[in-house]
């Protein structure tokens, strides 16, 4: 059963950069789809970026430029010129399964709790 925790969230300036890391146990990050979501208040929960097995990465266009995914075991969401919008709580998934739509959440087995992530204007 993989196991995933977040951490590196807080409040930070509009224009500032934020690491967030998610530790991965009870499986390797390598062996799985591994992606960040967000949740801001009021609103769905959102794809932002994801990493295949084969370290392929994909992007939501409205963090294109601006965040970085990585994985070594622990998998990382490098954000910088954060915006106000970016808002949110930000979760970690995981799935052994490649459908193509990486983007929904259903598709992913494994979740974080997720840490908050706050940008104030």
């Amino acid at each position: 059963q993989v196991q995933l925790a977040e951490s590196g969230g807080g409040l930070v300036q509009a224009g500032g950069s934020l690491r967030l890391s998610c530790a991965v146990s009870g499986g390797r990050s390598s062996s799985h789809i591994m992606a960040w979501f967000r949740q801001a208040p009021g609103r769905e929960r959102e794809f932002v970026a994801c990493i295949t097995w084969s370290g392929i990465t994909y992007y939501a266009d409205s963090i294109k430029g601006r965040f970085t995914i990585s994985r070594e075991n622990t998998v990382y969401l490098q954000m910088t010129s954060l915006k106000p919008e970016d808002t949110a709580v930000y979760y970690c998934a995981a799935t052994p399964n490649w459908s193509g739509y990486y983007y929904s959440p259903a598709e992913y087995n494994y979740w974080g709790q997720g840490t908050q992530v706050t940008v104030s204007s």
